[in-house]
C-alpha cells in the first residue's frame, strides 16, 4: 500500500435525484424518488430528502410509496444521466489516465500516476479542485474520498457525503477502521454479515482480533484470507483503466404478465433493435445474441445462439433473438424479457446477414395477395404469419418526462391519467414555474429534449440540489473534511 492518499473515489450525491432536482426548480429541496412507477418498480435514487423517511435504492417503489407519499415519483432519463456522467469522467480523465469507472457516478482515480498529487497536501488540493469543477461543468454535487488504497478511498467518500470531502491519513488506518461494521468492508454483504455475527463477528476490530485461521474456517480460504487482509487495511488492488466492455443487454420488465406470443415476438424484436443501438452507440460489434425471459412464476431462462462473426447488423440479431425465443415457451405468462450480445469485437463481418438468412428457417412464402417484391417476400427469414405493425396509439406521458408546449415553454410531466396530462413549466434557471393540465392528445403538447444544467458558459444555473457538507476536525485518528 502506498505512502501517500493519492487514490480518489468519486461519487455524485443522490446522482439521478439530484439531476431531477437541478432540472426542476420545484423539487428542490423535496423528496424526489428516481425509479420504475409501476407495480414491480423499483427505485432507483431517492434523494436526501426521501432518505429520511426511510427510501433508499432496490426498495420496491410501492414500499416508498407507503413511506413518502408526498415525494415526487419521477420515470429515469438515463440518456441525460449518461450525458453528464461523460462529462465528470472527462474531468477525471484530466486527471489521470488511470481512471476506472464503477457505474455512471462513481469511479476511482490513481492521482500520482497522472502527477495530479504525491502527498497529502497535492492530494486534498486536487480533490477541492476536482469538486468545484464539476459543480461548474454540471450544477451538481459529488463526494470525494482520498486515501492510499481503493477501500479506504471509498470508505472515505462514503463519510463525507453529502457534498464534502474525506482525507484518510496514511498510518490511522487501523483505528479508524477498528469500530466500523463488518458490512463496510467490500464483499461483506447481509448473508456473510449474518455469518459473522452468529459467530460474534460485528465490528472490523474483532474481525481481525479472530485472526485468519478463524475466518478461513468461518467463510473459506479465498474469503477468509481476503476479508483478513482488509481488517488490517491491506489492500494493494490497483487503479485499472476503463475496462472493456464484455457485453451490451437491454431489458425491460413489464408491470403485467405479458401472455400473446405475438406481443412477446414484437418486444424482443424492439429490444433487439435498443440493443444494436447501445451496441453501436459503444462502436463495437458481437458474435453472441443472449436471449433472456422471466417467466410468470419467476423462473429465469437465457438461451444464446453464436454467429460465424461479429454483427451490428439489427437485422441479424434480431433474426437471431426471434430463433431463440422459439425455443422458450411462454405459456404461463412473461414479466421480463432481455436481448443482449456478447463476444465483443471492433469490427462487423460484412456476410452476415446472408449467413444468418442461411441457417434460419426457410422462407416463408409471401401471404396471399401480396405482390411480388414486397418486404413480406424478401426479407430474409420472414414470417408470413408475422402481424402488422402496430398502430400509433394514444401517446405516453410519463412523470418526469421533458415536454414543450407552444404556448407555454419547456415543462415536465407531473402526472397524466384519463385522457388529462399535468405539466409544471419551468426550466434549470427559472424560479419553480406554473402548473398546467391539458388533453393528453393536445397537438400543442410535444415530447422534448432536456435542457441543460448550467447555461453554455459554464455558469451554474441553479442552486445546488443538495446542501452541502461540512465536517472539519480528526475522526477516527485521521479523517478529515473541508467543505
Amino acid at each position: 500500500m502506498r505512502n501517500a492518499p493519492t487514490i480518489l473515489h468519486l461519487d455524485m450525491d443522490a446522482f439521478f435525484a439530484s439531476v431531477e432536482q437541478a432540472s426542476k426548480p420545484s423539487l428542490r429541496g423535496k423528496a424526489v424518488v428516481v425509479g420504475g412507477l409501476g407495480p414491480r418498480g423499483v427505485v432507483a435514487t431517492a434523494s436526501y430528502e426521501a432518505r429520511v423517511f426511510g427510501v433508499h435504492s432496490a426498495m420496491p417503489t410501492a414500499q416508498a410509496r407507503r413511506l413518502a407519499p408526498h415525494a415526487a415519483y419521477l420515470v429515469p432519463r438515463f440518456s441525460v444521466y449518461r450525458s453528464i456522467s461523460e462529462r465528470v469522467m472527462a474531468l477525471l480523465r484530466d486527471l489521470s489516465p488511470l481512471v476506472e469507472p464503477l457505474s455512471l457516478d462513481e469511479a476511482f482515480v490513481d492521482l500520482e500516476a497522472g502527477g495530479a498529487a504525491w502527498d497529502e497536501e497535492s492530494a486534498r488540493l486536487t480533490g477541492t479542485r476536482l469538486r468545484a469543477r464539476i459543480r461548474a461543468a454540471t450544477g451538481l454535487t459529488a463526494s470525494v474520498g482520498l486515501a492510499a488504497s481503493k477501500m479506504l478511498a471509498k470508505i472515505a467518500s462514503e463519510q463525507a457525503k453529502p457534498d464534502g470531502l474525506v482525507l484518510i491519513e496514511p498510518g490511522t488506518e487501523r483505528a479508524l477502521l477498528g469500530p466500523m461494521p463488518v458490512r463496510t468492508l467490500p464483499g461483506v454483504g447481509p448473508a456473510t454479515g449474518d455469518h459473522l455475527r452468529r459467530a460474534g463477528i460485528t465490528t472490523v476490530e474483532e474481525l481481525a482480533e479472530a485472526g485468519e485461521d478463524e475466518l478461513v474456517r468461518l467463510l473459506g480460504k479465498a474469503h477468509g484470507h481476503a476479508l483478513y487482509a482488509m481488517a488490517l487495511a491491506h489492500d494493494e488492488r490497483p487503479v485499472v483503466a476503463e475496462r472493456e466492455a464484455k457485453s451490451v443487454s437491454v431489458e425491460d420488465t413489464y408491470d403485467v404478465d405479458i401472455h400473446d406470443r405475438l406481443r412477446v415476438g414484437l418486444e424482443v424484436q424492439r429490444l433487439a433493435d435498443r440493443c444494436v443501438r447501445r451496441l453501436r452507440g459503444a462502436g463495437h460489434s458481437g458474435r453472441t445474441i443472449v436471449l433472456k425471459v422471466r417467466r410468470y412464476d419467476f423462473s429465469t431462462l437465457t438461451r444464446s445462439e453464436t454467429l460465424r462473426g461479429p454483427t451490428d447488423d439489427p437485422a441479424v440479431v434480431r433474426e437471431a433473438a426471434a430463433r431463440l425465443l422459439d425455443s422458450v415457451d411462454t405459456t404461463g405468462g412473461v414479466r421480463l424479457l432481455g436481448v443482449g450480445v456478447t463476444g465483443l469485437a471492433d469490427y462487423t463481418q460484412e456476410d452476415l446477414f446472408a449467413q444468418a438468412a442461411q441457417t434460419a428457417a426457410p422462407v416463408a412464402e409471401a401471404p396471399e395477395g401480396a405482390a411480388a417484391g414486397t418486404e413480406a417476400e424478401v426479407g430474409p427469414g420472414a414470417d408470413a404469419a408475422q402481424p402488422e405493425p402496430e398502430q400509433p396509439t394514444e401517446r405516453q406521458w410519463r412523470p418526469g418526462q421533458d415536454v414543450r408546449h407552444t404556448e407555454w415553454g419547456h415543462g415536465w410531466v407531473q402526472g397524466s391519467g384519463l385522457g388529462r396530462v399535468t405539466v409544471r413549466f419551468e426550466t434549470p434557471s427559472s424560479p419553480p414555474g406554473r402548473v398546467r393540465t391539458f388533453s393528453g392528445d393536445d397537438p400543442s403538447l410535444e415530447p422534448a429534449e432536456p435542457l441543460p444544467l448550467v447555461s453554455s458558459g459554464g455558469q451554474v444555473s441553479s442552486e445546488p440540489a443538495s446542501l452541502p457538507k461540512s465536517w472539519s476536525g480528526k475522526a477516527g485518528g485521521g479523517a478529515t473534511s473541508r467543505p
